[in-house]
C-alpha cells in the first residue's frame, strides 16, 4: 500500500455530513461553536438549522458552559472548535461542568496535532488526548479516516455521557468504508499477522498499513489494529494481539509521553510482558512547517514504524 494510491478525504466534511443528518433525524441535537464555525464545518449545520446552532464568538470557556447548560436541559450537544482551544483553554469548564455531572456533550475537536502545519506550536496541540483521557466519565475517540469519522459521530449521538472526538485539519487516506456501525470501545483488526502487532490511531493507522506492506517484503507478518477508541481501551484485543504476535508497536500523532502508546504500555505491563516500541511525537512542542515535512521531522512515517517493528522483533524471546 502506497500513500499515493489511497484516496484523500476530509474528516471535517464527513463530520458535517453526519451532523446534518442527525439534525434532520432528531430535534434534540444542538450545536455550539466558538467563532470558527466555517473552519470546523458546523456552518453547514447552521445553514439548515440556524435556530439550533449557537456561535458564541471567541469565548471557548463560555461555549463549554453553554454546552453543559443545554445538555442539563435535555439536549444532545455537539461543541466544536480547534483542539488547542477545546481542551487546554477550557479544561476547568469541561472537568467541572461536563465530565463531573456526566452530561451528554460531544466535544468535536479539529486541527489537532502537528498536521495543522503552518499554524505552529501554539495551535499544534499534542497533549489533548492525555488531558481528556485523564478525566473520569470521558470517552476519547480518534477516528482513522473520513468514513470512520462519519460513523463515530452517529455513534456518539446515542452515547450517555461526555465524549471527546479528535481529528486533524489535513485530508487523510481513506482506509475504511462507510459500511456497518461504529462500536465505542472496540478496536478493529484491519490486517492479521503473526510476527508483530502495529497499533495505530488517527492518521497513523494508514501509516501502519503501509508499514505492514513494507515488512511483508522482508518476510515479516504484521497485524494492524485501528485503535480509534482510546478510552475505554479495548484491552481484550490488545492483550490477544500482544500474546499472539509477541511484540507491539504503537503509532500516534500525539506526544508519546502521555498518549495512546503509554496507555497501551500500562495495559501490557499488567497483563502481557512483550517487547514494545512507541512511535509518536517526542517530549517537545511542534513548529511551523508543511504537514508532510513535519511528519517526517518528528518520526511519524511508515518507515519509522518499520524501524520500530524491527527493533521489537529483535528483542523477542530475550
Amino acid at each position: 500500500m502506497n500513500l499515493n494510491d489511497l484516496k484523500l478525504e476530509s474528516q471535517r466534511t464527513y463530520w458535517a455530513k453526519a451532523l446534518v443528518e442527525l439534525g434532520r433525524e432528531r430535534q434534540d441535537i444542538v450545536v455550539v461553536s466558538a467563532d470558527l464555525s466555517t473552519s470546523v464545518k458546523t456552518s453547514v449545520f447552521a445553514e439548515e438549522f440556524p435556530e439550533r446552532h449557537f456561535n458564541v464568538g471567541i469565548a471557548e470557556q463560555n461555549m463549554m458552559s453553554i454546552a453543559a447548560g443545554l445538555a442539563a436541559c435535555g439536549k444532545t450537544v455537539f461543541a466544536s472548535t480547534f483542539a488547542a482551544f477545546g481542551t487546554g483553554r477550557v479544561y476547568d469548564q469541561i472537568r467541572q461542568s461536563i465530565a463531573y455531572p456526566k452530561l451528554p456533550v460531544n466535544i468535536i475537536a479539529t486541527h489537532a496535532g502537528i498536521t495543522v502545519g503552518g499554524d505552529g506550536a501554539t495551535h499544534q496541540i499534542v497533549e489533548d488526548v492525555a488531558l481528556m483521557r485523564a478525566l473520569p466519565n470521558m470517552t476519547v475517540i480518534v477516528p482513522a479516516d473520513a468514513p470512520e469519522t462519519y460513523k463515530v459521530i452517529k455513534a456518539v449521538a446515542d452515547h450517555k455521557g461526555p465524549v471527546y472526538v479528535r481529528m486533524g485539519r489535513a485530508d487523510v487516506p481513506t482506509i475504511t468504508t462507510d459500511k456497518g456501525k461504529f462500536k465505542i470501545g472496540k478496536a478493529s483488526v484491519l490486517r492479521d499477522g503473526e510476527d508483530v502487532s502495529l497499533i495505530g490511531t488517527g492518521i497513523m493507522v494508514s501509516r501502519c498499513l503501509m508499514a505492514a506492506n513494507i515488512l511483508e517484503k522482508h518476510k515479516i507478518s504484521a497485524r494492524v489494529i485501528d485503535l480509534s477508541t482510546i478510552k475505554p481501551l479495548d484491552t481484550k484485543t490488545i492483550i490477544k494481539a500482544a500474546r499472539e504476535t509477541g511484540g507491539v508497536v504503537t503509532a500516534e500523532e500525539h506526544s508519546v509521553v502521555v498518549g495512546m502508546g503509554s496507555e497501551v504500555a500500562m495495559c501490557l505491563t499488567e497483563t502481557a510482558h512483550v517487547p514494545m516500541k512507541r512511535v509518536g511525537i517526542p517530549d517537545v512542542f511542534g513548529q511551523s512547517g508543511d504537514s508532510d515535512e513535519l511528519m517526517e521531522e518528528y518520526g511519524l512515517t511508515a518507515e519509522d514504524i518499520v524501524e520500530a517493528a524491527h527493533d521489537v522483533i529483535s528483542r523477542k524471546g530475550r
